[in-house]
């Protein structure tokens, strides 16, 4: 990102121009536009690419979520609010862009054309390959660390769905690692 002291703030959002300070107790108040960006950014990449398995969809919709918090922020109570406010964008993003035309309307490449080696199959890539319900809970869950309650906040669902798609979705990944 580059110096928001050469960038003039004329004309910009309040939000882009806070910085980020201790409030009562000592949590961490709502990001600026570019900490939230440098702070947050990788990790709404990483969960775009889980569920869209493509770079550059994940990035559309990286960016997407960051216009969303630069043009519309809420009120957020802290950072971690506003963490789980971007998850929770990020999520529904991905589940446009899984439903839409596009998406929908995409051609797999032929059976002699190169494709990904089942064989060098990674954990990583096999989340992705994963149904898109157990995509978020596997990845938020092992890979970023939240809890069952706080998924079930994230993605809007019961914390006995959450707990049922992490089962299955181990389940599929031990099949598929297996063999």
């Amino acid at each position: 990102m580059t110096d928001t002291a050469a960038i003039p703030t004329a004309g910009r959002p309040e939000q882009v121009r806070k910085e980020e300070r201790l409030v009562d107790g000592g949590a961490k108040a709502a990001l600026g536009f570019e900490a939230a960006y440098d702070a947050y950014g990788p990790m709404v990449y990483r969960l775009a690419m889980v569920y869209l398995g493509n770079r550059a969809d994940a990035e559309d919709v990286t960016q997407e979520a960051f216009i969303r918090l630069l043009h519309r922020p809420p009120a957020f109570s802290d950072g971690e609010h506003e963490k789980r406010w971007l998850l929770r964008v990020t999520v529904n993003l991905c589940r446009d862009q899984l439903k839409g035309f596009w998406h929908k309307r995409a051609v797999e490449l032929e059976p002699g054309l190169p494709d990904r080696d089942t064989e060098s199959l990674g954990l990583a890539e096999a989340i992705v390959a994963l149904p898109e319900q157990y995509k978020g809970p596997i990845h938020l869950h092992y890979c970023e660390g939240y809890s069952v309650a706080e998924i079930s906040e994230i993605m809007k669902l019961g914390q006995s769905a959450v707990k049922m798609r992490l089962k299955r979705g181990r389940e599929l990944l031990r099949r598929e690692m297996e063999g």
